[in-house]
């Protein structure tokens, strides 16, 4: 697939906004195993391959494991992942599918309950960075890395 359009090179503002972003989520203290598998999962939802393929490299590379992040888009159906990782997840994917009907309580408030209001500040940002950078690397069509 060829790439439409480089637009951090056409324009790097636009870049510097969104790394912005990545640096308030990076200074919250969020579990970076975490934030990686809310990063990967908002990707497979929105089947962003650029994304994708750059999260679950980078999710291994911290030591995230290949069985947990083969079975994410499945995480309902196991026990690998702990109770906050499972509101967390439930609540990456009402953020990502909004128009589904909005966050239920009942999600947002299952991820309360795991959280604190740093953490849970943490997640939506993060939730919000990754749908952005997939919208982007989509349009444009960047390509893997």
């Amino acid at each position: 697939m060829e790439t439409r359009f480089e637009l951090f090179k056409k324009s790097p503002d636009a870049l510097e906004a969104m790394l912005g972003l990545e640096k308030y989520v990076a200074q919250s203290g969020l579990d970076k195993k975490l934030y990686e598998l809310i990063k990967t999962r908002a990707s497979q939802i929105n089947g962003c391959a650029h994304c994708i393929n750059m999260h679950v490299r980078d999710a291994m590379k911290i030591g995230e494991t290949a069985q947990r992040l083969f079975l994410l888009d499945a995480w309902r159906e196991t026990d690998l992942y702990t109770e906050k990782e499972r509101a967390v997840l439930a609540l990456t994917e009402a953020v990502t599918l909004i128009t589904n009907g909005h966050v239920p309580d009942e999600v947002y408030n299952e991820a309360a309950k795991h959280l604190t209001e740093k953490e849970l500040s943490a997640v939506i940002m993060s939730i919000v960075a990754i749908n952005g950078w997939n919208r982007i690397a989509i349009t444009t069509r960047s390509p893997l890395d």
